[in-house]
Order: structure tokens, then sequence, then C-alpha cells
């Protein structure tokens, strides 16, 4: 599946597509895991995850109580729940279902060997080479009278190895929802830098899957620190008021130790060996042609910053 270069953009008038990969080039974002899609880092692999209940509770919840302000303002409130339970109440029925299935494997990439496992069905998987990975930030927009809405993913495929893999069995994409652009830029930083600069370039939250206190006692710490950081009334009125009554911080936090502590683990023998760390010697290096691309990038990109400046 051929894809445009990194670094090309194709604009149209309601969407936008940047390509990111392959070659795995700098975006020049910062690495940010803004959907909290990091479930285990350490020096020899990351694995990331597609399952996110928190982000799901996040979207849902606002629009809930949205609602419910709505029906205690409105003399006549029977259509607002009628549209509350369409909207939120049947998206609800599919989130509940979900929960009480296994949460998908993690994709795990190895900057030691310079490869990613990709989890398939019947305990399946593919050992894809890294510089093979593609990766694209999509956005598409639309305008009406409400205004101009704007989504987007970043889209990251693989190629199955095996040149005699049926053709419903070759390709494999994942899609994160995370706006687009640079947005999307930034969540594919988190997988890009990890392999090309090290562990130490990305920051992640993997402490929250390894909760040693109550759902109430972490809550507290959180606002304890976040009180240092930005005061008091900024924390009352953030993490508290709109943490809990906006985007309910605290059903999350149970729904993650639910489900996500601890992240599940890849099973297979074989890649419980693959994922052991190498002696620096034998890990894998950068092809020349990536070297010189990225090369290329951090000059093009340095001339951005001096015109700018």
């Amino acid at each position: 599946m051929s894809t445009p270069p990194a670094g090309t953009t194709e604009k149209r008038m309601f969407s936008r597509n940047d390509y990111l990969a392959p070659l795995p080039i700098p975006t020049g974002r910062k690495p940010s895991d803004v959907l909290n899609i990091i479930w285990r880092k350490n020096e020899v692999f990351l694995d990331i995850g597609n399952y996110s209940i928190g982000s799901t509770v996040m979207v849902m919840w606002p629009s809930l109580m949205v609602f419910v302000f709505m029906g205690f303002i409105t003399p006549a409130p029977g259509l607002i729940w009628i549209a509350a339970l369409l909207i939120i109440g049947i998206p609800s029925i599919f989130v509940i279902q979900g929960l009480f299935r296994e949460v998908p494997l993690p994709i795990r990439f190895n900057r030691q060997r310079r490869e990613v496992c990709v989890p398939r069905n019947n305990d399946e998987y593919w050992i894809v080479p890294w510089e093979t990975v593609t990766a694209a930030a999509t956005q598409q927009s639309s305008v009406s009278q409400a205004g101009k809405a704007t989504m987007g993913l970043l889209v990251i495929g693989f190629e199955n190895p095996d040149p005699h893999a049926s053709d419903n069995n070759k390709h494999f994409s994942l899609g994160f929802n995370c706006g687009g652009g640079t947005t999307a830029m930034a969540l594919w930083e988190c997988m890009r830098s990890y392999m090309e600069i090290g562990p130490e370039a990305v920051e992640d939250q993997t402490a929250r899957f390894d909760r040693s206190k109550g759902i109430w006692a972490t809550y507290l710490d959180d606002l304890i620190k976040a009180a240092k950081l930005r005061g008091w009334f900024v924390t009352v009125l953030w993490e508290g008021f709109c943490g809990i009554f906006i985007f309910n911080t605290l059903l999350i936090d149970v729904l993650e130790r639910w489900k996500l502590n601890p992240p599940p683990d890849l099973p297979y023998p074989d890649i419980i060996e693959w994922s052991k760390p190498l002696p620096p010697e034998q890990w894998a290096k950068r092809s020349p042609e990536l070297e010189a691309a990225i090369v290329k990038r951090e000059t093009e990109l340095a001339g951005r910053v001096e015109a700018q400046s």
C-alpha cells in the first residue's frame, strides 16, 4: 500500500492530510500523550493501547450534564430527555457492553530491535520493521448553522510481512480520535521520539496503572500536587468542580482500575523473549535512507525557526 512521502501535506477545502511516515522523520512537535495511550514504557519497548475508556467518559459525561441542565431549566423537558436518550443512551449501551469484554492487546514498539509487534486475531501477531510503519494526521471539517466543526484522527498503518498473506490480512491500521492536525503529530511523536531518541524524550502517565491508594486518597493527592503548581483557587475550580461534575474523573479512575490495572501484556512466548534487552552492540541501526531524511528534515525545521525569529 503506497503512501505519499513523510512531510507531505494534502489540503482540500474541507480536509487536510499530513503524512508522517514512512520514513519516520521529525514533525517539529513536542511529544504529548493526549489520549493516555502509553501503557508501558521502559528501555526496551513501548506499549501503545487503543482502549481509552477515560476519553470516552470525558466526551460523553459533559454532554450528559448539558442535557441535565437543559432539562431542569426547560418547562417541558420531554423532548430534551428523548434527545438525551438517543444521543447519550445508545452510545452508553455500547460502552457498557465493551466493559465486559477483554481489553485489546497493545501494540509493542521495540526500540532496540527497531521492530513493532502487532497482535492480530486467533493468537497471531506480526513483526513489522519500524521504518515501514505508516502514519498520517487526517482532519475533516463541516459547516452548518451551528458553525464549523472539525474532527480528525491519527492513523497508524502496518503491513503484514508475510508475502503469502491473503488479501484481507495484508494491512492493519489503528485510528486515534485526537482531533488531527498538530495534536495528532504530537501523539505520533510519542512513538517516533521513543524509537529514534529514547524513553527520556517521552513523558507518560503510566503511574496511574499502579494505584496503591484508594480512589479518594488518590484524588486528594492529585489535588495537592495541582495546588502546588497552580494554587488552590484554580485547582478547586478546575480539578475540583470541573474534574468531578464536568469530566467525572472519579468515574474514570474507577473504570481504569477495573479494566487497566494492570494493562494486558503480550502473552506470546516468542514475544516475551523478543522483548528482553539486547547488548548495545546488537541494537539495530537506522537505515542510511532514514538517517539522510532526518538530517534533511531537521535542517528544514531549523530554517523555519530562524525565519520566524
